[in-house]
């Protein structure tokens, strides 16, 4: 009998390069970026996930990136303070707050700082693009990243061209190239669906990010481009792979995308890591019904031994000291 086949599977070309857990690995973007971050973070993998919060449309991505670069403060005329008396700024995420101005540019340029550090050691950085969309605050004529809620009339919603997306990202990619030679950028396009844009201006904001990854990624060599959303409309098509929403991904379909991610860029020497890591994790998960016995003891010994192994591979110090913390609470340790 002929195979049934249900669904159609999105070809992916892996590269010839690797990630393993000694690569430290920057994202940026939507929300995905985030999801990602948490995905690779999960599995001790050396990873920097949104530092600046959430960033949807391209530009202010490059803008952010680039200050990194040059460690260059904040827009001075983007900074607002909200009705709650909270100092934000138009440029980032509502994350990014404190309760003054001068202490809101502290944060950002702290935060400016260790980013450039981590990038000047990063392998890979991931790049997501939410959508095309963007809007220019009318005060200082310029593209933002976030309205914070002010009232709409002081903004001018604008659909990006692909060349107005491209040429910046361009000049961020040779100037990263200068900065980090051997940076390689994965580039990829949020499956997350901005329907306040309605279906169809979503499908167009949509169709010119992933015009622009192709351009990029078919000029620069470092660049790569991972179809997360072409997963996402093709693979998974359909609503069971959504949140109750029907605009955001799913657990099941976070998961489905980042094994696709992992058979991609993850190096084989890493899977077996990840399967062992996982099986800790669900032990440093667990807590006991009926308190300090013995063989919870021998457990968490156990547990203690195996992570002073994996000490050699990544970074388990966090999770090492809070094993030797629950072993103390034994009252012959005590």
């Amino acid at each position: 009998m002929k195979p049934i086949k249900l669904s159609t599977e999105v070809n992916i070309n892996p590269p010839d390069w690797k990630v393993t857990h000694r690569s430290k690995i920057l994202t940026i973007g939507s929300c995905f970026a985030e999801v990602l971050g948490q995905q690779l973070d999960n599995y001790k993998f050396p990873v920097m996930s949104n530092p600046f919060g959430t960033v949807f449309n391209p530009l202010t991505i490059c803008k952010i990136i680039d200050s990194v670069l040059d460690e260059k403060a904040p827009h001075p005329g983007l900074y607002l303070e909200n009705q709650d008396k909270i100092c934000l700024h138009h440029d980032f995420h509502s994350s990014q707050w404190a309760a003054d101005k001068s202490d809101l540019e502290r944060l950002l340029l702290g935060k400016i700082k260790n980013t450039k550090k981590f990038l000047s050691e990063a392998e890979v950085l991931v790049v997501t693009l939410g959508t095309a969309y963007a809007y220019r605050h009318k005060a200082t004529n310029t593209l933002v990243g976030n309205c914070h809620k002010v009232p709409s009339d002081r903004f001018v919603k604008e659909l990006l061209h692909p060349d107005q997306i491209v040429i910046p990202f361009e000049q961020l990619f040779h100037k990263l190239k200068s900065f980090r030679r051997d940076l390689r950028i994965i580039l990829t396009v949020s499956p997350v669906r901005h329907t306040r844009d309605t279906l169809t201006l979503n499908q167009v904001s949509k169709s010119t990010l992933r015009l622009v990854c192709h351009r990029l990624s078919e000029k620069f060599r470092q660049v790569d481009y991972f179809p997360s959303y072409e997963i996402m409309v093709d693979e998974l098509r359909d609503y069971r792979f959504y949140e109750d929403d029907l605009i955001h991904p799913n657990a099941l379909a976070e998961d489905y995308i980042f094994r696709i991610f992992t058979d991609a860029y993850i190096d084989q020497s890493a899977f077996g890591f990840m399967k062992e890591w996982e099986s800790v994790r669900l032990l440093l998960n667990h807590r006991p019904q009926h308190g300090p016995t013995e063989s919870q003891f021998k457990l968490l010994t156990a547990m203690k031994a195996k992570l002073s192994q994996m000490v050699s591979v990544t970074d388990v110090s966090a999770e090492l000291a809070e094993t030797e913390r629950r072993i103390k609470e034994f009252p012959a340790h005590r």
